[in-house]
């Protein structure tokens, strides 16, 4: 008997449960059909507030950003031109390290070469006696041919000893050329830094056997650093011309990415192609003497590069915030409702986008929003609130 009383309470209670699970569901259904009734006639619906900025076109001076690496002006491997065995290396040739032009980097053994060099100007030298003696061989010849009484030439060039004069002649030239190439050999066993440096690596050391053509270092060139800012078409046009920057030194500046560091350059040259993958033109800016800056700009600082641009009229100044994800401004229309605008900022900074304000609105202020919704719809009634531009 308790186990059957017990049984229908269960019962019960389950029919209970489900009974109140279907009221609320209905409740539910019944309280969400209601909110998307339209307003009863005389019901008027509440317009949202929106927060807007009133703004007039104006002149704004672009001001363009783009990134890049510094890279040296010159880069090289530093390789012997002659075979030999090192014999001494500078102590200023270790990575790091700056170095002059002209400055000895690493020599090798040179006996042989000094050996050569000698034997060239032997033969340069009997080359030269060679000549003389032919020279005189050759005025008795025709001195001679003249006191014979004999009427013109005579009928082979041997008699007056031309081909041997001639042979002579080039015998020196040759004699010449080996001298030149034998110094030139002896000099190249001085390797020597062909322009300002700095040390990069170094892959020779003393004892070792290098072969023409081996690699001994590396260094970069520290006259200057520039940087390649690749920029759109867009960009280009907020420029003034490529001469016009270059004549007047268009400053620019650089900022570190990493620590804010800042060095002013000089634009000096832009290519003249299209990369194929971006489709954009780099702009070259430069700093000259980079590690007599303070502070240093070493070569391979990634730098953010702020480019001044030409002076635009006609620009709205908006707030980044102002701009919706899929490239819509909103503004305030007739009859207080929204209208949307796709736009494309010409160029932003820290503070700002700025816009090209549609030649129909030139003329007067417009209410932006500040913050617009994904929600908003053109043509919806709302109430516009002025906030000040912070």
């Amino acid at each position: 008997m308790i186990r059957r009383n017990k049984t229908t309470l269960i019962f019960v209670g389950a029919l209970l449960a489900i009974i109140l699970v279907l009221a609320y569901n209905h409740w539910r259904a019944s309280a969400y059909e209601a909110s998307r009734q339209p307003p009863l006639a005389g019901e008027q619906a509440v317009s949202p507030s929106v927060n807007v900025l009133r703004v007039e076109p104006g002149r704004y001076q672009a001001q363009l950003i783009g990134y890049g690496a510094a890279n040296p002006r010159f880069e090289l491997t530093l390789s012997a031109q002659v075979t030999g065995q090192v014999q001494q290396i500078a102590d200023d040739f270790e990575a790091g390290n700056r170095v002059k032009t002209g400055n000895v980097l690493l020599e090798l053994e040179n006996s042989e070469y000094r050996a050569a060099l000698a034997s060239a100007e032997e033969t340069l030298a009997n080359a030269k006696l060679a000549l003389l003696q032919e020279q005189r061989e050759g005025l008795q010849a025709q001195t001679e041919w003249s006191a014979s009484g004999l009427d013109g030439e005579p009928d082979s060039e041997l008699v007056l000893r031309k081909p041997q004069l001639a042979a002579a002649q080039a015998a020196l030239k040759n004699a010449e050329a080996s001298v030149t190439n034998a110094r030139r050999n002896l000099a190249q066993t001085r390797i020597t830094a062909p322009f300002d440096a700095l040390i990069t690596s170094r892959s020779a050391a003393p004892g070792s056997y290098l072969q023409t053509g081996s690699e001994v270092g590396s260094l970069v060139s520290t006259d200057r650093v520039e940087v390649a800012v690749a920029l759109s078409a867009q960009d280009w046009a907020s420029l003034p011309p490529l001469d016009q920057m270059r004549e007047a030194q268009w400053q620019v500046t650089l900022h570190n990415v990493e620590n804010n560091q800042q060095w002013q350059a000089t634009v000096v040259r832009a290519e003249q192609s299209l990369d194929e993958t971006t489709r954009q033109r780099a702009l070259i800016v430069a700093v000259e003497q980079p590690l007599e800056q303070v502070p240093e700009l070493l070569p391979g600082t990634f730098v953010e590069v702020r480019i001044p641009g030409s002076a635009i009229d006609h620009l709205w100044k908006l707030p980044s915030s102002a701009l919706s994800q899929r490239g819509y401004i909103w503004y305030i229309g007739e009859q207080q409702t929204l209208v949307s605008l796709a736009v494309q900022p010409l160029f932003a900074d820290a503070e700002a986008i700025y816009v090209a304000a549609p030649v129909a609105m030139q003329s007067s202020a417009q209410q932006i929003l500040v913050h617009p919704l994904s929600s908003y719809l053109d043509g919806m009634p709302v109430i516009p609130v002025e906030v000040s531009d912070e």
